[in-house]
């Protein structure tokens, strides 16, 4: 029975080291989601801030701008495939780390119950160790 309780104990802190790990790799995933849709964000802003000058402008300065604009618009189209990508992946992950925190609270709920029929054991054999035994009678 002792032996029982370690291997459980032994799988919960597997799980428990896996459940951490999972939850670092997802929070990770996300963070990459943030930090492109910040690029994203920042891309859409230069962008907007590119339009023409009230006045009278040179055909080199509007076709430079022109040349800027799709550049970035080429750039903004690649970054919403990677966004897109990367919120595939932080939802995967988020599964992942969802399944590892299931598989860690089974894992401790099957230790919890090891110790607790261990301790039982424990108790019923000290019982019986010092259960009343009358003596015979003495006539």
């Amino acid at each position: 029975m002792k032996a029982l309780a370690e291997q459980r104990a032994r799988v919960a802190r597997v799980r428990r080291v896996q459940h951490l790990k999972a939850a670092s790799i997802a929070a990770e995933a996300q963070g990459k989601v943030v930090q492109l849709e910040n690029n994203a964000n920042r891309l859409a802003s230069l962008r907007g801030s590119l339009i023409a000058a009230v006045g009278p402008s040179s055909g080199a300065a509007l076709s430079g701008s022109a040349e800027l604009a799709a550049r970035l618009d080429s750039v903004r189209s690649g970054l919403a495939d990677a966004l897109g990508a990367a919120r595939i992946t932080a939802m995967e992950r988020a599964a992942d780390r969802l399944n590892a925190h299931i598989k860690r609270e089974g894992a401790e709920r099957l230790e919890t119950n090891a110790v607790a029929d261990l301790q039982q054991m424990i108790e019923q054999r000290m019982t019986a160790a010092f259960r009343h035994r009358p003596r015979g009678s003495r006539l």
